[in-house]
């Protein structure tokens, strides 16, 4: 029989959320939007292939501001997925467990994938001339 005085396990509403568990929840949300991302790359590809009007449609999706918007995400997605599993690395290897050290890495993670983000939209407006 289960005893009424037991304590309850943490759940979502007295857990109080650290930077490890948000960026690690933020980690597998960018793996799914690389994910769609890859569909959308998928599609851009096949309608290049699938001849001028259906490129058009598709590059006339992509240039719409909400299309940018979805390019910014995955660029966004990209580089923190990137910049966080290269975190997890230096886990893998025993590094940077200490608690200090595991939220200035978080934070350094976050800081790099928007820094890498702008960055990569300035070079590409600016290799476009839009600038």
């Amino acid at each position: 029989m289960a005893s009424q005085n037991r304590p309850l396990s943490p759940h979502l509403q007295i857990y109080r959320p650290q930077i490890t568990s948000i960026l690690s929840i933020a980690h597998r949300m960018t793996g799914l939007t690389l994910t769609l991302g890859a569909l959308l790359l998928t599609y851009w590809l096949s309608a290049g292939a699938y001849g001028p009007e259906a490129f058009a449609r598709a590059q006339e999706f992509l240039q719409s501001w909400f299309g940018r918007i979805v390019l910014l995400g995955f660029t966004f997605s990209l580089f923190y997925h990137l910049c966080n599993g290269i975190r997890h690395l230096g886990w893998d290897i025993g590094m940077g467990f200490d608690l200090w050290k595991l939220r200035v890495s978080g934070l350094v993670v976050v800081a790099a994938s928007c820094c890498l983000t702008v960055l990569s939209w300035l070079f590409a407006y600016g290799h476009l001339g839009k600038l």
